[in-house]
Parts: C-alpha cells; structure tokens; sequence
C-alpha cells in the first residue's frame, strides 16, 4: 500500500481514539470500585464485564498488530468467557416464558396401570373396585327411575281424587242453622226482671210468705241432694 493511502486510515483511527478518550475519561479519572458502587446490581455486572471485554479485545488487537496468532494465546479464551457472560445478562434481562406443560391425568392413569400390571393382589383389588362402583352407580340408576315412576303415579291419581273430594263436598247438606244460646239467656234475664219489680209491688206480709216458700223449696232441694 502507498503511504497516500494510509493517511486517511491513521487520520479516522485518530478521530476514534479521541472519541474513545472521551468516553472512557470517567472510568480512567475514578477507580473502577468506585464507579460501580452508584450503580445496581445488574448494571454493575453489566459495567464489570464491558470492562474486562474491552482490555481483552485490545490485547487481542495489539498481539494481532505483532504478528502473533492471537487464536492460540489464551487472551482468546478470556474473550469467549466473557462473551458467555453476555449471554447471562441478556438472559437476565428478558422476561421468562410462561410454562404451557399440563399434567395429562389420563395418561398418567394409563402409565401407572401399566406399571402395576402383573400382580395379581392389585390386579384383584382393581377389579373388586371397578365392580362396586358399576353396582353403586346400577343401584343409583334403579333408585331414581322408581322415584320417577312414583312421582308419575301420584301425578295420574291426584286429579281424580280431587274430583270425588268435589263431588263429595258438593253432595253433603248445608249445615243447619242451631238456636242460639242468646235468646235463653235473654228471656231468663226478662223473668228475673219481671220477678224483681212484683217483689218490689208487693206488701210486707207478702214478701215473707215469699221467703217462706223460697225457704220450703230450698229445704226440699237440700233433702233429695242427701238422699241422692
């Protein structure tokens, strides 16, 4: 290559080490502690392995530049490792997939019946079981198919019952009308008014002989209670 040629690639390789100068003047003022204390956790691992990325990359270049086959020196490795750093934080970073695995327990039933295949206590058990529930579930389906023809019939009966209790209503007589027990009553109170105002109309020697008689009825009254 002609010295004519190489000027403009030293002069775009000075303008990117200024703008590298630039850019890393707050690393190269402070420690590198320093620096990465302000920062969180993941920044400071992201901040830590930017560094050590960028020394590695620049002795690989330098051992290029001496003619030195930079794939065989172990400054190669050191960059393939802290490429799988990378790949961490970038793993890190990005959201983790939801899981769509769903237990299948059919499947897992078949599997286990399987296993368990070929003993014949557990081959027994199993049957005993799957007899009982078909005779349970048998049970069940008869129990309910006679409630239905139960409620069916009672369904059919009771219009006709309820007719003869109509027909029967409608045949008994009318309930006849009783005496009351008020108009006795009424007129005993009109005697004992009508008593009363005579007794008040009479003389004195009347109103003895009055008493006398009462006296004579109520002995008389006491005399057949006693010989009762």
């Amino acid at each position: 290559m002609d010295a004519t040629d190489l000027l403009p690639l030293l002069e775009q390789l000075d303008d990117n080490i200024d703008d590298l100068e630039e850019a890393l003047k707050p690393i190269l003022d402070g420690s590198v502690i320093e620096t990465s204390k302000k920062l969180p956790v993941l920044d400071k691992a992201k901040f830590h392995v930017l560094v050590t990325y960028a020394l590695e990359s620049l002795l690989f270049s330098y051992l290029r530049l001496h003619g030195v086959n930079a794939r065989e020196h172990p400054v190669f490795r050191e960059l393939t490792r802290v490429k799988q750093y990378f790949a961490k934080i970038t793993a890190l970073e990005t959201e983790p997939e939801k899981r769509t695995l769903t237990l299948d327990k059919q499947a897992a039933g078949r599997f286990i019946k399987h296993g368990l295949a070929g003993n014949e206590k557990i081959d027994l058990a199993r049957k005993e079981l799957e007899a009982k529930e078909r005779a349970r579930a048998q049970l069940k389906a008869s129990l309910l198919a006679k409630k239905a023809e139960a409620t069916s019939e009672k369904s059919s009966k009771n219009p006709e019952s309820n007719s003869d209790s109509d027909d029967e209503e409608d045949a008994k007589p009318a309930p006849v009308a009783k005496p009351s027990d008020k108009g006795t009553s009424d007129d005993k109170k009109k005697k004992k008014r009508k008593d009363k105002k005579n007794k008040k109309n009479l003389n004195p020697e009347e109103r003895q002989e009055v008493k006398k008689e009462r006296r004579k009825k109520k002995g008389e009254m006491r005399k057949t209670k006693n010989l009762k």
